[in-house]
């Protein structure tokens, strides 16, 4: 009775018997979330970090890689995947799928590593080409993951990304978000990563990705993680804007702490591995927003984890969490 008197929702979730111990030492209440905060993904990114391919694979075997974006990008984002990638890739053609789609997510990201975030006018012809490089031996890669595991998701979010950073134009890239939702049409990361592509600094007019992401979201279910494509939507309205307060409107903190409680703070919402990195999205974009609600409910969920993503877009990311945990 007091929790739902004091807006906790209810009983909380059951106890992860596979989530990793909070950290003891914490700089202002908060840590780094590692490997998902779950011990299974731990055990797949030290396998991956220690280039053994046969460990990978067993590692992996909870877990879904054509449909988890999330597992996926924890190999996707370690650096030295690409060193030994290439062998899995040629030499076992059992998983030759599997390679193809880990290789190809590794490179899109060490493609962007050579770019780096700079303005487009700043990057160097050499940064030009490597990325480009790169890019294109993503692109082979996971259309052929694609080709050999149809019912796979990922491969064409990340084609998605790769799409963007080639310039390769709206019907390529159309067609691509359109095979990635004919097989899951509230798939999360596919709607984030295009409501990134609207933005005008890409391809986009004002308006469109927010529009994109209010149809997503309005047949979703009850506890359905695609809520947190509003608050994406918002946080990319931002980045946009000239002004820091741009989000501080009555209409969107309205609009935002539905999406919360429609989603997120829903007790239908699964806390599979990562969801904090969901949390972390509404906490950046209800604090954005001055949003009083459904704030202290994300932060005090999160119980101090932070995840890079989507603070990163901030020029002090870590400190910026600390800033609005305490504000909350």
């Amino acid at each position: 009775m007091f929790g739902k008197l004091f807006g906790r929702g209810g009983d909380r979730p059951a106890a992860d018997p596979y989530a990793l111990p909070v950290p003891r030492k914490q700089k202002d209440g908060m840590y780094t979330l590692r490997a998902l905060g779950d011990a299974r993904v731990l055990a797949l990114v030290e396998a991956a970090e220690a280039g053994d391919w046969e460990a990978v694979k067993a590692a992996s075997a909870p877990f879904d890689l054509g449909r988890d974006h999330q597992v996926l990008g924890e190999l996707a984002d370690l650096a030295g995947v690409q060193d030994w990638i290439g062998r899995a890739v040629e030499e076992d053609k059992e998983h030759q799928a599997t390679a193809l789609l880990i290789s190809g997510a590794r490179h899109i990201i060490w493609g962007w590593e050579a770019r780096t975030s700079a303005r487009a006018v700043d990057v160097t012809q050499e940064q030009w080409r490597v990325f480009h490089e790169r890019l294109h031996i993503a692109e082979e890669q996971l259309l052929e993951a694609a080709e050999l595991r149809p019912e796979w998701v990922t491969p064409w979010r990340r084609l998605l990304t790769s799409g963007r950073g080639m310039s390769l134009g709206p019907a390529v890239n159309e067609t691509r978000l359109d095979a990635a939702l004919r097989r899951d049409p509230l798939d999360l990361e596919t709607h984030i990563e295009w409501v990134s592509y609207l933005q005008p600094r890409w391809s986009g007019e004002p308006g469109q990705a927010l529009a994109f992401a209010r149809e997503a979201f309005a047949g979703a279910p009850e506890g359905h993680r695609i809520g947190c494509v509003i608050a994406m939507a918002h946080i990319e309205d931002w980045v946009e804007s000239d002004s820091k307060n741009c989000l501080v409107t009555p209409e969107i903190q309205d609009e935002l702490l539905e999406a919360a409680e429609h989603s997120i703070l829903h007790p239908a919402y699964e806390r599979r591995p990562g969801w904090q990195e969901d949390f972390n999205i509404f906490a950046m974009a209800l604090s954005l927003a001055s949003e009083s609600i459904a704030l202290p409910r994300v932060f005090r969920e999160l119980q101090g984890a932070y995840t890079s993503w989507p603070w990163k877009y901030m020029a002090q990311p870590e400190k910026m969490y600390a800033r609005a945990r305490r504000n909350a």
